[in-house]
Formats: C-alpha cells, sequence, structure tokens
C-alpha cells in the first residue's frame, strides 16, 4: 500500500490540499468539525486559500438538519446532529471524507457546488472503471441499478410489489438482512457510491463529501442512509470485486477536484 502523507499538498495557486489524517490517524468527527470552521474563517478573512481537507473519520452517524427520527439507528446507537444539508449518513473506515472549504460569488449557487463535486467523483470513479451516474432529485454518486422488472427476487419474496412500500414510513430493513442498505447490489437497485451534504455561511463552503472506497457497508444498515428508502450504497471495493485502498483512490480524487474546482466558471447564482 503505498503510503498517504499528511500536512499540506503545496500549490502555486489555486485549490490547496490538507491531509488531515488517514488509517491509523483517522480523525475524529469533532476535531475535523473545528478544524473546518477554523478553515472557514480564515476563508472568509481572505487569509488562506480555497482549501479541501480530506481525511478518514472514525466511525460515527451524523445527522444534517432533515433528518426525521425513523430515519435514525435502530438501535439507538448516539448521531452527531450537524449543520449541513441532507440527512443522516454515516462515516469510518476505508470512506475518502473531503471538505471543500470555497469562497462562492454571491448570490451562491448552492446546486452548481454540488454538481461541481458530483462531477469529480463521477471522473475519479470513470478512472476505475466505473461509472458513476447522477439520479435527478438526489445528490451524490450512483450506481444504477437494473430496471424494476428485471431485478431478481429475494428470498420468494419480491418488495417491488409490496403493497407497504406506498407507506413512507415503512422500513423495508423490516423484512430481512437481505433488504438492508448494504445489500442493494445483490438486489440490483440504485445505490449510493459517494454522498453529498453541504452548507454555505458567509458565501463560504463547509462540509463536503464521503466516497465509499472500501468500507464495512452493513455500517449503513442501523439506519435510513440520507433518507432514502427504495435504493442502499456501494463502494468502489464492491462494485470492482476487489481490494483497493484510499492510497490508490486519493491522488486520482485530488487530481480532479482540483480540475474542476479551479477551472470551473464560478458564477453567482440567477436572481
Amino acid at each position: 500500500m503505498t503510503a498517504i502523507s499528511r500536512g499540506e499538498t503545496p500549490a502555486p495557486e489555486g485549490l490547496r490540499f490538507v491531509h488531515l489524517g488517514f488509517g491509523d490517524d483517522a480523525v475524529d468527527y469533532e476535531s475535523a468539525w473545528q478544524e473546518q470552521r477554523r478553515i472557514h474563517a480564515a476563508r472568509f478573512a481572505d487569509e488562506v486559500p480555497d482549501t479541501c481537507l480530506l481525511l478518514e473519520h472514525l466511525s460515527v452517524y451524523t445527522a444534517g438538519r432533515r433528518t426525521s427520527d425513523d430515519e435514525r439507528p435502530l438501535d439507538g446507537t448516539p448521531v452527531v446532529d450537524v449543520d449541513r444539508g441532507g440527512k443522516i449518513t454515516w462515516h469510518g473506515p476505508g470512506q475518502l471524507i473531503g471538505y471543500p472549504i470555497q469562497k462562492l460569488p454571491r448570490p451562491v449557487d448552492v446546486v452548481a457546488h454540488v454538481r461541481r463535486l458530483e462531477e469529480a467523483l463521477i471522473r475519479a470513479c470513470a478512472e476505475f472503471g466505473i461509472e458513476g451516474s447522477r439520479v435527478e432529485g438526489r445528490s451524490g454518486v450512483w450506481v444504477l441499478g437494473d430496471p424494476v422488472e428485471e431485478r431478481p427476487a429475494l428470498g420468494g419474496l419480491n418488495l417491488d410489489f409490496d403493497p407497504r412500500l406506498a407507506d413512507e414510513l415503512f422500513d423495508p430493513r423490516l423484512n430481512g438482512p437481505e433488504y438492508a442498505p448494504s445489500n442493494a447490489g445483490q438486489r440490483r437497485e440504485d445505490r449510493k457510491l459517494a454522498a453529498i451534504g453541504i452548507r454555505v455561511a458567509k458565501g463560504v463552503t463547509m462540509h463536503g463529501f464521503s466516497l465509499n472506497v472500501n468500507p464495512d457497508n452493513t455500517s449503513f444498515d442501523k439506519i435510513v442512509p440520507c433518507g432514502i428508502r427504495d435504493a442502499g450504497v456501494a463502494s468502489l471495493a464492491g462494485e470492482l470485486g476487489r481490494d483497493i485502498t484510499i492510497a490508490e483512490v486519493l491522488p486520482v480524487v485530488e487530481k480532479h477536484l482540483r480540475d474542476v474546482l479551479e477551472n470551473a466558471e464560478l458564477l453567482p447564482r440567477a436572481v
């Protein structure tokens, strides 16, 4: 495995990358959140350039502002409530986390920023032979599943015809572990490879993305990831059918983040 250096990746101008910690040096969520706030204030004051923090987190569930109680862990596992958009997710080992802290023109176009992050991650996944996609109305990077009529029925039960699906509070996991979010690939459903949740304060972005490289995706099975009940989660390792490390993926993601974020024509939202 290639070693991951810690500290800043120097650049003469443009986007700066800071490696906060990986592997044995994985960062707890509260420490990274505090560092985000520190850099956010410095970026607002033009004391630092646009900066992207890259790291792995220790295992943690975080909930965005729109998370509802029925989407939280089934077993009461503690959750950190945060000030980003989106709903609940899990972070932990094997997941590459990126927090781009970037100053945007006002009025801020939040959707355009999300689309840029998606584009960079889609390009990075393509380098490993995985076709990442967007799903209308759902942020992040997805691996698309088969059409409903072509999906296999599991355990003699085809959930696609379960009348309880019309109930927005019905939890498919109650039908058994094969319907857990981590098994979406087995069911040939849409599955999220990278999640995105951001906040913009004073025209400067916070929070960002998580890319599932080789995590234990069963950690998602305690929650309704991102509040989405009819899809699941994926990882690069699972889709490729082989091991892949953060160290392999990191420089590829950096390259495409730099290309997309530095070369984008930042325009204020039309009003």
